[in-house]
């Protein structure tokens, strides 16, 4: 079976195949400039297309490759105190989002995904004063429930952001995230693989055939960094994310 008969089997169109390659783009731009968040962006546009159950583990093998990419060049400022406390308890919380993930009815999951991308839009556009030194013990809830999260709705790297960002300066916070959510993907793909979710080429195929879109998404974020506000950048985003989680929960109340 060639590349284009494994394709035939997503019933896409051309311009089905021009939105979603517009969805992984904007995703990524978005990654670029905040490290995170491509589900929170390309997840309200994939959905119109395919399961929840194959838009994390497909944004997880796009987000294998941007977050290395992202990673080393600060390497070297990553705390690693702060990244051992995280690991063990993101590890957990992505085994039990796999598990939500793979079990829960579609409808129940478009509904949490709703909710959840409307909950964080909130918190990002109306939580003025963030904590200013957050205690240790909170490495617990936060990785936890942001592997969860990640592995659930492919996104919990705001969660690990709160928390480092609280703990750590920019730099430090910036490298150890990407850390994290490099060894977040890693996890998550681990967990896939094992599930079996890539058994299925059409799946591997339609990745590969993306990420031309998530390099460009990847180039003109990293560059807009340099030029653009990335506060501003962010918070405009942050409500297209706000309308696409209403969208969402409107959805599923019309079904």
């Amino acid at each position: 079976m060639d590349v284009f008969e494994l394709l035939h089997q997503w019933p896409f169109g051309a311009t089905d195949w021009l939105v979603i390659g517009l969805g992984i783009a904007l995703a990524y731009i978005v990654f670029g400039i905040a490290g995170f968040g491509t589900a929170l962006v390309a997840g309200p546009i994939l959905i119109l297309f395919m399961p929840l159950s194959k838009i994390v583990p497909l944004l997880v093998l796009l987000d294998f490759v941007a977050a290395f990419g992202n990673l080393l060049p600060s390497r070297r400022d990553v705390a690693r105190p702060e990244l051992l406390r995280l690991l063990p308890c993101m590890a957990v919380g992505c085994t039990l989002g796999v598990i939500f993930l793979l079990n829960l009815h579609s409808d129940v999951l478009l509904l949490l995904m709703g909710l959840f991308i409307s909950a964080y839009a909130i918190y990002s556009l109306w939580v003025k004063t963030r904590p200013t030194q957050l205690s240790v013990a909170w490495a617990v809830p936060m990785g936890t429930v942001g592997g969860m999260f990640g592995a659930l709705f492919g996104s919990g790297g705001f969660l690990y952001a709160i928390y480092l960002n609280s703990r750590l300066p920019k730099e430090a916070a910036r490298a150890t995230q990407s850390a994290l959510i490099s060894c977040s993907t890693v996890v998550r793909l681990s967990l896939f693989a094992v599930a079996g979710v890539y058994a299925e080429l059409p799946l591997l195929v339609l990745a590969l055939c993306l990420l031309p879109a998530m390099a460009v998404g990847l180039w003109i974020g990293r560059r807009l960094t340099m030029r653009l506000s990335r506060e501003a950048f962010v918070r405009l985003v942050t409500w297209l994310v706000l309308a696409s989680g209403i969208a969402l929960i409107g959805r599923y109340l019309s079904t």
